[in-house]
Formats: C-alpha cells, sequence, structure tokens
C-alpha cells in the first residue's frame, strides 16, 4: 500500500481536523464541554481511519476503514451544524466547516468508488465466463 500521505483526500482531511480543532477550542463554557470534545473526536477520527486504513492488507479492508472516515465526516457535519444552531460558533465560521467537510465526503465517496469492485451482474459474469472458455 503507498503512503497515506501522498492521498489528496487524507491531506484535506488532516487539515480539517486541524481546524475543527481550533475551532472547536475556541469553545470555552464549561457547558459546552462534551460538545468540544466530540467535534474533536469526529474530525481527528476522519484521518486516522484513513492511516489506519492504508495499512491494511487489501483495498477491500481499506474501504472498510474508509466508511469509517465517512461516518465520522457525518458525524462531524451533526456537530457542527448543532454547534451553529445552538449559537456556540458562528454561522461563518459553521458554513466554511461544513464546506470542507462536504468535499472531505464527496472525496471519499470518489475514492471508494475507485477501489471498490463493480457488482457483478448476470450478464456480465456470462461474458467473462463465455470469455474465459474461448479457445
Amino acid at each position: 500500500m503507498s503512503d497515506y500521505k501522498n492521498l489528496q483526500v487524507w491531506q484535506k482531511a488532516h487539515a480539517l481536523a486541524i481546524r475543527a480543532h481550533r475551532t472547536a477550542m475556541g469553545v470555552r463554557a464549561s457547558r459546552y464541554a462534551a460538545l468540544r470534545s466530540q467535534i474533536i473526536r469526529a474530525a481527528m477520527s476522519i484521518p486516522a481511519n484513513i492511516v489506519e486504513g492504508r495499512r491494511q492488507d487489501s483495498e477491500r479492508n481499506f474501504a472498510r476503514f474508509l466508511g469509517y472516515s465517512l461516518n465520522s465526516a457525518y458525524e462531524l457535519e451533526y456537530h457542527v451544524m448543532l454547534a451553529r444552531d445552538i449559537d456556540v460558533i458562528p454561522e461563518a465560521e459553521a458554513r466554511s466547516l461544513l464546506a470542507e467537510v462536504v468535499e472531505v465526503t464527496r472525496m471519499l465517496h470518489g475514492l471508494l468508488r475507485k477501489i471498490s469492485p463493480k457488482p457483478t451482474t448476470p450478464e456480465s459474469e456470462a461474458v467473462r465466463q463465455y470469455e474465459s472458455s474461448e479457445p
């Protein structure tokens, strides 16, 4: 498996984690400690799962970890929306963070499509069998 640092999606996810962390740390009120922690945890989980997945022994296992990254991205999206809606982070900051989350999510979906095997249909299986039986 190639180095995860060369993956553009990891680079974007890493930058998102740093930005989300800085934004969350700006939330000082102790009553929002759990939300602050969840934002940081979800944001860090996105690139961390890419790293862990890239070290797997197959593309299928890598895809599984990309799925975990996607789940964390969706979780981060919700936490940022919640923080915005309860006026914990400013609207402009939330909008910008959400745009980054959407970009990383799209990139993860694209990478998943690229590495996932194409589903087998009865027609494609018949063609494969025919082609393999030709002399």
